[in-house]
């Protein structure tokens, strides 16, 4: 469902974000917003995206338009690019940021619900990329934040698929960066921890997890300033928070096996 159109294109530069009407997305759209960035925002719920809407166009005096679009459905990216280029011909930043998780067994889960989350985390990611590079490539300067996760770093069983879809969107981005290494167009994978969003309600992860989680837990409002900090120093990944950096570097210091098992105790596996 189309939440708003414009009468008249925005005509300045302008991020698209998807996943737009809470958690992390939300924040992104609010640290955009202070700097008199306009928006084009997505997410399932129109409701959120209506009042997220109003607020901003009233706080900052920017232009905004939203799209309520489910992600999983057929065609959900041509979708999206289509009606983000009518809305907006100067489009210059993407800003992959909707995703979920599935905790539990993998054999927990029908092979259509991995499906419908690794079109979310991945596919759709990939295909607006693919469809928005010709529109990126005639502005001044593009950039394509993309958010992954900590846990691309290891495999987490209790989360396997979600890690696994994190992996390859931090694989991706760096690839696809140093392909258009001499285009105007900058690639930045930006690798969140434990963030206080709805993202365990979704997940249904276990009590014993979100304690773990609820230790560590960052802003939103604190990852969306790193995030977008990181991508206008055009850096390629970028783990926030201290803690999560640590996780990260240990991650890769120590055997796979142990990081594993360490992970399988949170999800009580």
């Amino acid at each position: 469902m189309v939440g708003l159109f414009l009468s008249n294109p925005i005509q300045m530069p302008t991020a698209l974000i998807t996943g737009a009407s809470k958690g992390i997305g939300r924040a992104i759209a609010e640290e955009f917003a202070r700097r008199g960035i306009n928006l084009l925002l997505t997410a399932r719920d129109e409701t959120l995206l209506q009042q997220g809407t109003d607020e901003l166009i009233s706080k900052y005096g920017i232009r905004v338009a939203f799209l309520a679009l489910d992600l999983t459905s057929t065609d959900a990216a041509t979708q999206l690019a289509s009606w983000a280029t009518r809305q907006a011909p100067d489009l210059n930043i993407l800003v992959n940021n909707a995703g979920y998780g599935l905790s539990g067994n993998f054999e927990k889960y029908s092979a259509l619900q991995h499906e419908e989350m690794m079109q979310v985390n991945m596919n759709v990611p990939l295909e607006l990329c693919l469809l928005l590079l010709p529109h990126l490539r005639r502005q001044e300067k593009g950039y394509i934040l993309n958010i992954s996760s900590s846990a691309a770093y290891q495999a987490v069983p209790g989360l396997t698929v979600y890690a696994a879809s994190k992996s390859f969107m931090l694989s991706f981005s760096r690839g696809l960066r140093y392909e258009l290494r001499k285009t105007n167009i900058s690639v930045t994978a930006v690798c969140p921890g434990a963030t206080d969003t709805d993202f365990p309600k979704r997940a249904q992860v276990g009590a014993k997890a979100q304690k773990a989680a609820d230790k560590f837990n960052m802003k939103p409002e604190e990852v969306a300033k790193q995030a977008v900090e990181a991508m206008f120093a055009e850096k390629a990944e970028y783990v926030t928070g201290v803690v999560n950096k640590l996780g990260a570097f240990l991650a890769w210091l120590f055997p796979k096996s142990m990081a594993e098992k360490a992970a399988a105790g949170i999800y009580e596996l």
